[in-house]
């Protein structure tokens, strides 16, 4: 594999795998409840962080670069009051990665640089700097989703 293009367009593809099975890694063994409790007296809890990653990834990906006509609400991501099955918002998340993923095997070695504008990401200046950039964020969210988990194992 001596093609940059392709070697991107992998490398991010099992990235974004691996953040799915981590996720499900620490997630799957918990109950809904457990996903709507924070056992700390600040931050978010396993629910809520998985909505706002569900929502980053179909806003800044699917929404502006796979131009699916996702409509962002950001700060229902943190306040939604309406607890869901985990297994509904597991499979929100899923179909987030699924897409992200299937987006960036549909990539053409010209489309790394396409110019790239979302609201609230003013440095991604091209579509490699979103993939990259939501990457990051969806890993740390999964490490504040590794900490909860731990303490609701307890």
């Amino acid at each position: 594999m001596s093609n940059l293009p392709e070697t991107v367009a992998q490398d991010f593809a099992a990235y974004y795998l691996m953040v799915r099975a981590e996720t499900h890694r620490w997630v799957d063994p918990l109950t809904t409840e457990q996903i709507w409790t924070n056992p700390h007296s600040y931050g978010n809890d396993i629910g809520h962080l998985l909505l706002h990653v569900t929502g980053n990834l179909n806003y800044y990906i699917g929404a502006r670069v796979a131009d699916s006509g996702y409509l962002r609400d950001r700060p229902r991501e943190f306040a939604e009051t309406q607890r869901k099955p985990k297994d509904e918002v597991l499979a929100a998340f899923d179909k987030a990665i699924d897409m992200v993923v299937d987006t960036i095997r549909k990539q053409r070695p010209e489309d790394w640089m396409k110019p790239y504008s979302a609201a609230l990401e003013p440095d991604a200046l091209e579509r490699f700097n979103i993939f990259l950039r939501c990457a990051g964020h969806a890993y740390h969210h999964v490490g504040q989703i590794i900490n909860l988990a731990r303490e609701l194992q307890k």
